[in-house]
């Protein structure tokens, strides 16, 4: 028997839910709909829902809209039948439902990520441990301690045993013989950058040397490095390292094909910093290029840094491209429909609802609360005295009638405005939420089986 799906719903959303599930012709399930008695669908809560559903329930499986708050355990425990909350748009419910697509797999990654700390002998101890930290919650396997050219780096060893005594793999990079010696010694899991004439220092030490060409961009002595590295039994990675734009850029991307030929079981890195830190261009989808390179290339470490206020988020861009590019290479497919994060400026789905559905709930609202919407033909805002469209907030102000509603109005205010630049940017605007930058910002959990607190606009005293 085909499983039997029961969609709780309010009165507004229901006819154009019962619209999509028809529009979805034959399906590998049966399925109906309960208008659970709420205006909006949002704000059912378990207590409505259990005094309302008529029992006994001929449904395998209860979904609830995306942004009803509500213990699902709980409600599946009472109601005797599964409850799952689906997603918070209706036009992204067929893909739920397994039409056009499947919610990907984003766990898995290949690429190591060694993030540099530049400034590394000018910090105390316990400013390093704390940036390190960060880096790792960030998604830093590796923290890769700079040291600085004629700068003298006292705690060296201090720093490395503190940072290994805090589990962190630690990487040296130096290139000062000495200092990479003292960190060897100390107990540093990677020395960067040698070549063919230091690679002794790794020698007997159970570092890892990453190797680069001497000269820069002679791959015959990287090879050779190598080939010594191999006889020698110590383990490497090869770099041969990325310039920046219209300083050889283009050269060496040709370097990487030719290393990866001619060391076919190598392991190798790629520096992005010389891109990154030095394109005044968002760093997201330039590490998302990055990586895919390094995807295709089998290159499993990046060197990453976020020195530049625009790099702010290239660690956290590196792993969501990293993951992004893992899960596509899997499936032998493009890196496209995969939500990995790095969409921050623009949504591909950016209006959940047409301009005629906006209209048509609109028609139904019987309450002087605002509500706010956008579509291709720009910014809703509606309630039961009207219904406006603008691509300018500021001109809807005059419509609205709450010049002598102070919090009403700064609210509005607020809403419009994020509405304005979700609009103007093509990204997807949702009432009383806070737009999607991606991998952009640091977004906190929420917890969907609970009831959020009353916003500052319904709160007495403020």
């Amino acid at each position: 028997m085909s499983e039997r799906l029961l969609f709780l719903t309010g009165h507004l959303a229901y006819p154009r839910l019962e619209r999509l599930m028809r529009s979805m012709g034959e399906t590998s399930f049966s399925w109906q709909i309960c208008d659970i008695g709420v205006k909006v669908a949002a704000l059912m809560t378990e207590a409505i829902i259990t005094r309302r559903l008529v029992r006994p329930i001929s449904a395998d499986r209860i979904i609830l809209p995306g942004r009803c708050r509500a213990d699902l355990a709980r409600l599946s425990n009472l109601l005797g039948v599964p409850v799952a909350r689906g997603p918070d748009e209706l036009s992204d419910l067929p893909v739920y439902l397994g039409r056009g697509g499947q919610t990907k797999d984003l766990s898995g990654f290949s690429i190591r990520i060694f993030a540099e700390i530049v400034d590394a002998s000018a910090l105390p101890i316990e400013a390093l441990l704390a940036r390190a930290a960060a880096l790792r919650k960030a998604g830093a396997d590796v923290i890769d301690v700079g040291c600085l050219p004629d700068t003298s780096f006292p705690h060296l060893e201090e720093s490395v045993r503190a940072l290994k005594a805090a589990q962190q793999k630690v990487s040296i990079d130096s290139a000062d013989r000495q200092e990479l010696t003292r960190g060897a010694r100390a107990g540093a899991d990677f020395l960067l950058s040698l070549d063919e004439g230091t690679l002794d220092i790794a020698e007997g030490t159970g570092a890892t040397p990453i190797l680069v060409p001497a000269p820069h961009g002679d791959l015959d002595s990287l090879v050779r490095a190598a080939n010594d590295a191999a006889r020698r039994g110590i383990s490497f990675i090869v770099d041969p390292i990325l310039d920046p734009i219209h300083f050889g850029f283009a050269e060496s991307l040709t370097r990487y094909v030719d290393t990866r030929r001619r060391l076919p079981g190598a392991g190798m890195m790629m520096g992005t910093g010389n891109l990154t830190e030095l394109t005044e261009a968002d760093s997201g989808g330039i590490a998302a290029i990055l990586v895919g390179l390094c995807s295709e290339l089998d290159i499993r470490n990046v060197l990453t840094v976020q020195v530049s206020p625009h790099t702010r988020r290239t660690i956290e861009e590196h792993d969501a491209a990293r993951r992004l590019m893992f899960a596509a290479r899997d499936d032998g497919a493009l890196p496209k429909g995969y939500d990995a994060g790095l969409l921050a400026l623009h949504d591909l789905s950016p209006y959940p609802s047409s301009p005629k559905e906006i209209a048509e709930i609109a028609a139904e609202v019987r309450d002087a609360n605002f509500r706010i919407a956008t579509a291709e033909d720009g910014i809703h805002v509606f309630n039961r005295d009207g219904h406006h469209i603008s691509r300018d907030a500021f001109s809807l102000f005059p419509k609205l009638g709450v010049e002598a509603d102070g919090a009403h109005a700064f609210y509005l205010g607020a809403e419009l405005a994020k509405a304005e630049i979700a609009y103007g940017l093509g990204k997807r605007y949702t009432q009383d939420e806070p737009l999607d930058w991606g991998c952009a910002i640091d977004t906190p959990e929420e917890d969907k089986d609970r009831l959020r607190e009353a916003g500052h606009t319904l709160r007495k005293n403020v």
